[in-house]
């Protein structure tokens, strides 16, 4: 036992050697082993109020020290604090499906399709036999979690999100790392994908009628242009996005789904897309931008 607390305390401090905020995770399992605000008695470090595990991840030697001293926790590592973008490569759930690609090979897939190659940077192999991708967040910026933006079995981790460290084991298996002593920055065109679309602003329902149409229009020429003259690298990121910041004028009603979908896929040809390129990706970009939008902004306002 004790040489299973000191690997695991090992763990902790060479994460927070690297700038990362940790916390533990409950023996052997991935959920965090802090108490929840149920049971919090205001007392210690909640005195002032309950501190969830995100902010009570901590960099403190002596604190990882005294915390992993007695209790095998596994690790985890709280993403946002750490300025931490981490790429979650997840496996079929049904592994005996050999049609069913994994989100290592959705990732690769994208990256190709962007004229990237996957980028190098700290890998950790997960117990299911995924991968975790390692990125330093752009300062300034604050990413949070998404599911499935990035396509199937490919998640993030960012803001309101942690990871399991290397070093940490389960009853499925350990967290391994694999390559990449460093989190590379990162990449531009991922970051591009993952970057909320800019809100729409809000005026007067009176005046909605015809001004946010014109808003719209603008808005569709604007974002059609920027595709065009996208440049290799940045042409699949910059489509996503601006399907994703169309989708609201249809959400709306202010523009029609199919001439959003006829301008985005003339665009995306224009900068060098295929025709299945495009579309897969303006309908699973308009999708997802629709679906966030329903509430009309004639009920909000």
């Amino acid at each position: 036992m004790r040489q299973q607390n000191e690997a695991l305390m090992r763990a902790a401090l060479e994460a927070a050697e690297r700038g990362w905020y940790v916390f533990p995770l409950r023996p052997g399992g991935k959920r965090p082993a802090l108490h929840g605000e149920a049971t919090c008695r205001y007392s210690g470090e909640c005195a002032g109020g309950h501190l969830k595990w995100e902010q009570r991840a901590t960099r403190d030697p002596e604190r990882i020290r005294t915390t992993w001293w007695h209790t095998p926790y596994n690790v985890g590592i709280a993403t946002g604090p750490s300025r931490l973008v981490v790429v979650d490569l997840d496996m079929p759930k049904h592994k005996g499906s050999s049609d069913a690609p994994s989100g290592a090979a959705t990732f690769a897939a994208l990256c190709e399709r962007a004229g990237q190659p996957v980028p190098t940077t700290y890998r950790v192999r997960t117990a299911s036999g995924g991968e975790h991708l390692y990125f330093t967040a752009p300062h300034g910026l604050r990413l949070t979690n998404t599911a499935r933006t990035i396509g199937e079995l490919v998640d993030t981790r960012a803001w309101g999100g942690y990871v399991v460290a290397a070093g940490s084991t389960t009853p499925a298996g350990g967290y391994e790392a694999l390559c990449g002593s460093v989190a590379a920055p990162l990449p531009a065109w991922l970051q591009s994908i993952l970057q909320p679309p800019p809100k729409a602003p809000q005026g007067p329902s009176k005046a909605l009628s015809g001004q946010s149409r014109r808003y719209a229009d603008v808005a569709l020429a604007k974002e059609a242009r920027n595709v065009a003259a996208a440049q290799p690298g940045e042409r699949e990121g910059k489509l996503f996005r601006a399907a994703r910041a169309l989708g609201r004028f249809i959400a709306w009603g202010d523009l029609p789904r199919h001439v959003v979908e006829q301008a985005l896929q003339e665009a995306g040809e224009a900068a060098g897309l295929t025709v299945s390129e495009c579309r897969s990706t303006i309908r699973s970009a308009l999708n997802w931008s629709i679906a966030h939008n329903q509430t009309s902004r004639r009920d909000a306002s």
